[in-house]
């Protein structure tokens, strides 16, 4: 029996560790470019310049390349192996996003990618180029083209065989091969991943408004929180996987078998004490080769004082009050408001009558009032 270009191919990708393979043509019609602009129209992308900036290239592959002939789009599971729910019931432990609790995907799925890459090169010929989520391509419509799952009302990428739990990775070649079959949208009525979201981010079914993502506001944004989200956000201190947890389809998931994808036990619901007192030595320290690294320790540190001013622990307020003196008016700032919430009113007023007339930060001060 003859063996396609596409089985080879497939059959290489499994042997270097992808979960996945499914191919899709690059010139294909399809209607992302419309729905990105909308997006960035309605100024849902947030500080996020660099969509609007890269825009014109996100539009459709060939505007990016317009060499590339197909797709290989690949996965690689990471399916966690408890509810990234349960977690957040408890309030003095920090809740990290499952993709981030062990290494950094990128570099792990970007080796990958180059070794595949190598072997087409040599054994096929042609120009290629090997993208991980940091070039402008979208990558999730392009896989659901691909038919490895199909975007939810969530926006993300819904796999029948591992629901929500898929990293990809894709290679753009001048090679022509057969494409696979579009999946089709499973989600039907159900519309759990939309009910579930604490900060209400999905104003419609299938649109995100990013400014209001958890994920966004913990990951992206650089300044203080907004206050109305600072509640919702509970003991998530980065990134949010409700809507990704809820999903019915999770039932056919399985657990990352990558070790490296697999969660580090420091990070698994690690106590917000502990985290409040970390200086940039040591956070570096905890997050080495961790994608939480790349937000820097003061933005971590205030999504950390937000989640213990939502814990209603009075014990953890003395952590808080050591970052009022923190260098950074970020961090000092978000200690504020965790006392705000934590301390009786005439406590609270004692502590602002001794910190307001040294505080030359015009936002801390703002938090005082």
């Amino acid at each position: 029996m003859t063996t396609s270009t596409s089985e080879l191919i497939a059959a290489k990708a499994a042997e270097l560790g992808f979960d996945a393979c499914r191919f899709a043509r690059v010139d294909a019609p399809w209607t992302a470019g419309d729905r990105l602009q909308q997006f960035i129209g309605h100024g849902r992308h947030g500080e996020m310049a660099w969509m609007a900036d890269t825009a014109e290239r996100r539009a459709h592959p060939n505007a990016m390349w317009n060499g590339a002939r197909s797709a290989i789009m690949l996965g690689v599971n990471y399916g966690p192996d408890t509810n990234p729910l349960e977690a957040l019931a408890h309030k003095d432990r920090g809740v990290i996003s499952v993709y981030a609790q062990g290494d950094d995907y990128h570099e792990l799925i970007k080796g990958r990618l180059k070794q595949l890459a190598s072997w087409l090169a040599s054994r096929f010929g042609g120009e290629l180029k090997v993208f991980v989520d940091t070039a402008p391509l979208m990558e999730k419509p392009l896989a659901a083209q691909a038919g490895l799952g199909w975007q939810g009302k969530h926006t993300n990428l819904v796999s029948r065989e591992f629901g929500s739990w898929l990293f990809l990775g894709s290679i753009l070649t001048e090679l022509e091969l057969e494409a696979d079959t579009p999946e089709t949208d499973h989600c039907g009525s159900c519309q759990a991943c939309l009910d579930i979201c604490p900060t209400r981010a999905f104003p419609a079914p299938y649109q995100l408004d990013a400014r209001r993502c958890i994920s966004y506001l913990t990951i992206e944004l650089k300044g203080p929180i907004p206050r109305e989200f600072r509640g919702p956000m509970g003991n998530r201190i980065y990134g949010c996987d409700d809507c990704l947890a809820v999903c019915p389809w999770n039932k056919f998931a399985a657990t990352a078998r990558e070790q490296r994808l697999q969660a580090r036990d420091a990070l698994k619901a690690p106590a917000l004490a502990e985290l409040a007192a970390l200086d940039d030595a040591g956070f570096r320290a905890l997050f080495s080769k961790s994608p939480v690294k790349r937000i820097g320790r003061d933005r971590f540190v205030r999504n950390v004082l937000y989640a213990i001013g939502n814990s209603g622990e009075p014990r953890l307020a003395a952590e808080a009050e050591r970052r009022l003196d923190d260098p950074s008016p970020l961090v000092r700032g978000a200690a504020v408001w965790a006392l705000s919430r934590l301390l009786p009113a005439e406590v609270f007023a004692d502590l602002r009558a001794r910190h307001v007339p040294a505080e030359a930060d015009g936002d801390v001060r703002a938090e005082w009032a």
